[in-house]
């Protein structure tokens, strides 16, 4: 395989089709195991052989140091080590894998890289019973037509164990005497985690799904309960936040289908998303969404929610 970033990932434009077709495409590689790793391609700016790394004192476990990249100072992590696989002596690894997320920008150090594939995220599941040093860093696990298993990285765990979580801050909470409820669902244990500080900071009533494909399932039958009982679901739930890449159903398709559907209308979706490209906002744009807000900034999320909320209450 080329290491170039022409020969991977020069097709990104096309790839902003797959936005409701409910399908991702997933860059597979190796950590010097047997196990086949993922992460989405969305995720990655590029891929290159491994460069000089300058070390630095006083870094987290698992940062081997910093690199300059076109002007920007960039810290690169070992994954092996990052997830608890590397072995005792074994090398950093032939390839880099540039990725930007949750407005970081970071060098992922890896065996090898193999090739990109298109998946159908219905064919992506939550893993169960996972056992060893990866099962906190999984997020989905996929199947080759070999048979064959792919884990799919949890980036955000990742991020977060390795530099620390953003504190929540200082949110204040919804106008006195407001009442709101809010749905939302996200598929990274992390995420779910901040995401509830903030809400509970706002004072806002919440439920969650942990895929895309339940949360439908979920928001289906408050829909069709409320429409038998003769209610206006826009009473009972005043907001949803989706992610945008999640195992089963991602968040496109989610959106489509609430925004096709008369039941959920008057309730405004928000697409919360570390897929922070122009191209992820306009693909999120296209199936309807009402706002998209990059994590993870706490402040920002509560601000873009709470006019939402407000009026909703209003209303």
């Amino acid at each position: 395989m080329e290491h170039a970033n022409s020969n991977l990932l020069d097709t990104v434009d096309g790839r902003t089709k797959l936005a409701g077709s409910n399908r991702m495409e997933i860059l597979l590689f190796a950590l010097g195991t047997s196990e086949t790793f993922g992460i989405n391609v969305f995720k990655v700016r590029e891929v290159s052989k491994t460069p000089f790394i300058t070390k630095a004192p006083n870094m987290p476990a698992g940062v081997e140091g910093l690199i300059s990249l076109r002007g920007n100072v960039i810290p690169v992590l070992s994954l092996a080590k990052i997830i608890g696989i590397a072995k005792p002596g074994q090398a950093l690894g032939n390839s880099m894998m540039v990725t930007e997320y949750s407005k970081r920008t970071l060098g992922f150090l890896v065996h090898d890289v193999d090739r990109i594939i298109r998946v159908e995220w219905d064919k992506v599941r939550q893993p169960e019973n996972m056992a060893g040093a990866t099962q906190n860093y999984i997020t989905a696990i996929t199947e080759l037509a070999d048979g064959k298993l792919v884990s799919i990285l949890d980036v955000e765990t990742i991020l977060s164990q390795t530099f620390g979580e953003a504190p929540v801050g200082q949110i204040a909470a919804l106008d006195h005497g407001v009442e709101a409820n809010l749905f939302f669902v996200d598929d990274s244990a992390i995420a779910r985690k901040k995401i509830a500080e903030v809400l509970d900071k706002l004072g806002v009533r919440h439920k969650h799904a942990l895929n895309g494909l339940e949360a439908w399932t979920r928001l289906d039958g408050m829909a069709a309960h409320a429409q038998q009982q003769k209610r206006k679901l826009a009473d009972e739930i005043n907001m949803i936040l989706v992610d945008a890449e999640m195992p089963e159903m991602d968040g496109y398709v989610l959106t489509r289908n609430i925004k096709n559907d008369p039941r959920f209308d008057g309730i405004p979706v928000v697409m919360h998303s570390s897929l922070s490209s122009e191209a992820n906002r306009s693909m999120g744009k296209a199936v309807g969404v009402d706002a998209y807000v990059a994590k993870f900034d706490a402040e920002i999320l509560a601000e873009t929610l709470r006019p939402y909320l407000l009026k909703a209450h209003k209303d």
